[in-house]
């Protein structure tokens, strides 16, 4: 499934800089380090899927390739490789002596291996059939989980009558958005229940994490990024306040959120209004709910984990993918971090089958 954005197969950045896109950046960076960007690339080329890198840095397959196409092929490799594909087959649990069980057309079946790969997916998209059932059945086994929650996501906002009556679903153009440390440019959109959009996605996870402390939190908004606030004032210094949006060129939707959060005093004011053009506070309420998230983080902690992601408990056992408690922007990100972690688990294996 492709976001509105496009179908991100991967982001062009180099090794270090790639690294602090995830968090906690540690986790990833060995498996990122032998399974980078131009890995995956070459990899998509071999599967007859030629991609392109976009004037944002992200990675798409050439045109007209969908993402149904890109799983037939991977799907179409494993099977060439005599990897078998079972559909319709749910994992429910473990047997008293850890062996999983798969359920089929109401029959459970014990199912022994020398070796368990893990990829149960985040709590988000229930759409394609994932649910985070499969928590509990490694609750069971002693291993230390937590729940799901929203990431890269929309946020709620409790809009004024202004903005609800006449500005949803208005794009928010050109903006930078401020939330603590965090400074992004690129486009929102004002929807029912709050703002959504590229800028917004990226900061979710701060607001979260403040959210969590249950703090208030507020995002700033930014009308005009490649203007200082001295150039606006130089504009409207002299003019009335009904000449003040105008002047600076604001368009309606932008122009009345300035006014919903500011005060008689602060909007008439020239200072005043040029500091809420270019830092305007909005309360956020909360995160939308996992279900709409594009992604989630949440699941296995990485505390269970050993350096080649199997369970420091059951090493026979591996989890990897939104399983496991690890985050990272949209953008091509997402793939990346699951693909890497898959490449380096099966390198890890292939080494230790050459050394026995």
């Amino acid at each position: 499934m492709a976001g509105k954005g496009g179908f991100n197969l991967a982001h062009q950045l180099g090794k270090e800089e790639l690294y602090q896109k995830y968090a906690p950046s540690s986790f990833l960076k060995q498996a990122l380090h032998d399974f980078g960007v131009d890995e995956l690339r070459s990899w998509y080329s071999q599967l007859a899927i030629p991609t392109f890198v976009g004037t944002s840095g992200r990675i798409f397959p050439e045109k007209g390739i969908s993402p149904a196409d890109v799983l037939r092929k991977i799907k179409k490799k494993l099977q060439n490789q005599n990897v078998q594909v079972f559909t319709e087959h749910e994992f429910v649990g473990f047997t008293e002596d850890y062996i999983p069980i798969i359920k089929y057309q109401q029959e459970e079946k014990a199912i022994d291996a020398d070796i368990f790969i893990f990829s149960l997916g985040g709590g988000s998209w229930k759409v394609t059939g994932v649910n985070s059932e499969w928590m509990q059945y490694f609750k069971n086994l002693g291993i230390s989980t937590r729940p799901f929650q929203a990431a890269n996501c929309g946020l709620n906002v409790d809009w004024p009558m202004s903005i609800q009556d006449f500005h949803i679903g208005k794009p928010l153009k050109n903006i930078a958005i401020r939330q603590e440390d965090r400074l992004l440019k690129g486009e929102a959109v004002i929807s029912e229940y709050g703002i959504e959009g590229n800028a917004i996605y990226p900061i979710s996870s701060s607001v979260r994490n403040v959210l969590n402390e249950n703090k208030p939190v507020f995002i700033s908004l930014d009308f005009k990024p490649n203007q200082s606030e001295e150039e606006l004032l130089e504009k409207i210094q002299y003019l009335k306040p009904r000449n003040f949006a105008k002047a600076l060129k604001l368009d309606a939707v932008s122009a009345s959120l300035v006014k919903a959060y500011t005060t008689k005093e602060q909007f008439i004011s020239p200072e005043n209004y040029c500091c809420s053009v270019k830092n305007l506070k909005i309360p956020i309420k909360s995160l939308r709910p996992v279900e709409e998230a594009i992604s989630t983080v949440g699941g296995i902690e990485i505390s269970n984990l050993n350096s080649d992601f199997s369970l420091v408990d059951y090493p026979h056992m591996y989890c990897m993918g939104e399983m496991v408690n690890w985050d990272a922007p949209t953008g091509g990100f997402l793939l990346q971090g699951c693909f890497s972690m898959g490449a380096f688990v099966a390198t890890q294996l292939l080494q230790h089958k050459k050394a026995d």
